[in-house]
This record gives structure tokens, sequence and C-alpha cells, in this order.
């Protein structure tokens, strides 16, 4: 899927509950049973079904899906050296390097397949990349 679609598929599962809700409250509300006449009242009771500011993704969950996406499209050592870079820039994401890194050992395998995915392994973030691949191939 390209990454145009998926930005797509993204906005209107953002989107498309919202609009359902504020529709569904409009006719709900309009409805002469509703006891609400005045227009006042209508845009009241709609504005307060509006949606919630989706709440800010974690600066290693960014990371890790930038990298996954990558992983599309570069090989698993390309992206593990810029693993290594994120976390060297910047030191509080070492916490979470070794979770990233089996992340993108799972992802290597179902890409390019157990034996293949093994080779690129680094030793960025202890041996994670390699636990992660041989934790995808046992399921497989």
């Amino acid at each position: 899927m390209t990454h145009s679609a998926r930005r797509i598929g993204r906005t209107l599962a953002l989107v498309l509950p919202v609009v359902l809700v504020l529709s569904g409250t409009l006719a709900v509300t309009s409805v002469p049973w509703a006891g609400q006449t005045s227009e006042t009242q209508l845009l009241t009771a709609s504005a307060q079904n509006v949606s919630v500011r989706a709440k800010p993704r974690a600066p290693q969950e960014v990371l890790r899906g930038k990298l996954l996406t990558e992983m599309q499209k570069q090989n698993p050592g390309t992206v593990l050296t810029h693993l290594q870079r994120e976390v060297e820039a910047s030191p509080s994401l070492a916490k979470h390097c070794m979770s990233i890194a089996r992340s993108l050992g799972r992802a290597a395998v179902d890409r390019f397949g157990p034996t293949r995915a093994q080779s690129y392994s680094k030793p960025v973030c202890d041996t994670s990349f390699a636990a992660g691949v041989a934790q995808q191939s046992q399921g497989s």
C-alpha cells in the first residue's frame, strides 16, 4: 500500500467517526420528540460531541513507526544503522532501543524470511534485532 493511500486511510479513520457522531447528534436533536426547538440548543448539543484531540504519540513510538515504514523500502541493516543514530542523537530513546530493534527483527522476517533477516543482524541495542528474528521465526 502506498504512503498516500495509508495517509488517506488514516485521515478517514479519524474523520469518519466524528462526522457520524455529529450527524447522528444533529438527527436526534432535530426530531420533534427531542424537546428542543431553538437553533441555539441544536448547535450546543452538536458542539458537545466534537472530536477530542488525539493523544500525541510518544517519541519512541514515532521512531518505531518511522523505522518500520523505512523497512519496507530499505534493507534491515540500513534501518538498524538509522536506529543506532537516532539513539545516539536522543539518549532518552536508549531505554526503548531493545524493544524497537525486536520489532524491526520481526518485520524483517515478515519481509525477507528468517535466514535472510538474520544475515542483517548487527550489534545495535544488544542482540535485540536477532531476538526479534528468532521470535518471529518460531511463530511462523
